[in-house]
């Protein structure tokens, strides 16, 4: 599926993110959010194209968070909570100007949301293809 392919490339460009360690210039902090916003978007439009697929009303809507939520009951995420979290961390790019926002969305992928993307990623390969 087209959306889940642009996820997994999204993934990959993700890893990278473990190539850099603080303190960041301005253009690696700017970069390494970017790649987490990128994976994110990527992420929520390949679970509503699943959702979609399989005939869930929830998936026909825009939201973020209701794809989020609806994927969560479908068993498509195990961790309903931390994938809000990366929606509020995602919201939260347009401050990343301001340095500490940019540093938990940075810190916050690398401890948490990489493995959450990627047992996303495993489970739809295991479950949903």
């Amino acid at each position: 599926m087209k959306k889940f392919d642009n996820f997994c490339i999204a993934l990959k460009n993700l890893n990278d993110i473990y190539d850099y360690n603080e303190p960041y210039g301005n253009v690696e902090m700017t970069g390494l959010v970017g790649l987490f916003e990128v994976c994110f978007e990527q992420s929520w439009k390949a679970m509503k194209e699943f959702l979609e697929r399989d005939g869930f009303a929830a998936g026909q809507t825009g939201s973020p968070r209701q794809i989020l939520k609806t994927a969560y009951q479908a068993g498509m995420i195990s961790d309903e909570d931390l994938w809000l979290s990366a929606l509020t961390a995602r919201n939260n790019v347009s401050h990343a100007y301001n340095k500490a926002v940019a540093l938990d969305i940075i810190n916050d992928t690398k401890i948490k949301f990489f493995d959450m993307f990627t047992d996303f990623r495993k489970t739809i390969e295991e479950h949903w293809l």
